[in-house]
């Protein structure tokens, strides 16, 4: 059996020409934000946020090199799944579907059907379930589906926060970076609260990923989770990993080990919010030593965790 798999994730700007088309496309996506006026003129309020948005953005991203790495580490996990994949005697193509940047999902699944395939496997580069997220990314893939006419049997991935082998791995990396004053800070990507009211169930998934780490962990390692990235003026999920950072300094912490638990690679929540943004709000508070944990990306222990995925999914 030759298996086909997309790896589905967010993307991301490459260099400072994308950062504009990029947010763009972000805000065009109303499984993200239902901007006024429907879905005819939200393309037009998009293109106005994004401009309003660009220069700060920049100012991010140049913090970081330019652009993003998202989409080279995301090509090195597909590489790696698929030499993981082979070793155990399932041959398969891997490759890479981005929501909002190149390449999309209509480019992965033409990829996919030049070599040919005979189960078409679909993973989300999201650990925990979100409609803005997954559901978002699964979406447009049916819809690719549909314009390319590349159809198959297919398997759908869109959610492991529990799964050993992903527990694992993420709870190596914590434990690589470990020391005796530590106190855990783990930081998920934020979600506005209308759309947990609404059931999404991406915060009680977040909640069981980390009890998973703790049970990896030390007894008695002190942990917080707090959450990052929010955008624009509707109430988000809380607490604010920036407010925990500084309950922590108050509380006289000396040693904080950032974990981002929602983020499977390095990208600008990792590389800039919480290595550069984050670590001043830590130098403020007073806290002398504010670290983060190694990201997942392509290290062999996720690698196997992801063929895991597959194989069960097609099981």
């Amino acid at each position: 059996m030759k298996l086909g798999v997309i790896l589905m994730n967010l993307g991301g700007p490459g260099k400072q020409g994308e950062i504009r088309p990029f947010l763009a496309s972000l805000f065009s996506d109303r499984e993200i934000i239902r901007l006024p006026g429907g879905p005819v003129f939200q393309p037009a309020l998009a293109q106005l946020i994004a401009g309003l948005r660009l220069s700060k953005v920049r100012r991010n991203y140049r913090q970081i090199g330019g652009g993003s790495p998202l989409l080279d580490l995301t090509r090195r996990q597909a590489e790696g799944l698929a030499a993981e994949l082979g070793r155990r005697g399932f041959p398969a193509r891997v490759a890479v579907a981005m929501r909002y940047s190149r390449p999309r999902a209509d480019d992965a699944l033409l990829a996919l059907a030049r070599g040919g395939f005979d189960r078409l496997v679909a993973v989300s580069l999201y650990p925990q379930y979100s409609r803005a997220t997954t559901g978002s990314s699964v979406a447009d893939l049916l819809r690719a589906m549909g314009r390319t006419g590349i159809t198959g049997k297919l398997a759908l991935v869109e959610r492991y926060p529990e799964h050993p082998g992903y527990l694992d791995a993420l709870a190596l990396k914590v434990r690589e970076g470990l020391r005796p004053e530590s106190v855990v800070l783990f930081s998920a990507h934020g979600l506005p609260e209308k759309l947990v009211r609404a059931g999404d169930p991406y915060v009680g998934e977040i909640e069981r990923t980390v009890a998973g780490v703790r049970a990896r962990l030390p007894a008695g390692t002190p942990w917080r989770l707090g959450y990052q990235s929010r955008v624009g003026p509707v109430k988000w999920v809380g607490p604010d990993t920036e407010e925990v950072i500084r309950d922590l300094g108050r509380e006289g912490a000396r040693d904080v080990l950032a974990v981002p638990v929602a983020f499977v690679s390095d990208h600008i929540e990792t590389l800039q919010e919480i290595d550069i943004l984050y670590a001043g709000v830590a130098r403020a508070a007073g806290i002398p030593s504010f670290r983060r944990s190694g990201s997942l990306n392509d290290s062999p222990a996720f690698l196997e965790a992801l063929a895991d995925l597959v194989l069960e999914a097609v099981a």
